[in-house]
């Protein structure tokens, strides 16, 4: 059994760091080819920019002191590790582990940002109306996706009870 719990372990532990790779590569181009605050329109709802994220999601706490890049870099780290834990135990719950494996590779990916950089380097910025999204990356986007997944999960356990 604990062979196959590893290997599943595994499994999840590659995607994540496959995301954790796509996310670093954008960012990588992102640095390469942009100065902070340009704007590249793509779509008339779609632009690639540089931002630079101080804060948490939607820039929570963007304008804090300092304190939050220990913080939410501390917090990155527990929550791998408590992750990784869930993983090792429920791997085979499909939907939960493909869940916890985005959120997971997202939230390295901005640790990685946090612990380099000393913000999360955002470039995606979708809009409509006059209206504007706040920027985000590849991380953010697989984190969202997990968390969709998490509710999904648990819908469909909540229906089998």
């Amino acid at each position: 059994m604990a062979g196959k719990s590893s290997t599943g372990l595994a499994q999840w532990l590659l995607i994540a760091a496959l995301i954790i790779l796509a996310d670093q590569f954008t960012k990588i181009l992102v640095i390469g080819s942009f100065q902070l605050g340009d704007v590249r329109p793509v779509t008339g709802f779609f632009n690639l920019v540089r931002a630079h994220n101080y804060g948490a999601a939607f820039s929570f706490l963007h304008g804090a002191s300092g304190w939050q890049r220990w913080f939410f870099l501390g917090l990155g780290v527990v929550a791998a590790v408590f992750i990784t834990w869930m993983l090792r135990k429920h791997g085979q719950q499909k939907l939960f582990a493909w869940a916890l494996t985005l959120i997971l590779g997202g939230a390295i990916g901005n640790v990685i940002d946090r612990a380099v950089h000393g913000y999360v380097v955002d470039f995606i910025q979708v809009h409509a109306g006059g209206w504007y999204f706040p920027a985000f990356n590849v991380a953010d986007s697989a984190i969202t996706i997990g968390a969709i997944l998490l509710i999904l999960d648990e819908l469909r356990r909540v229906r089998r009870t």
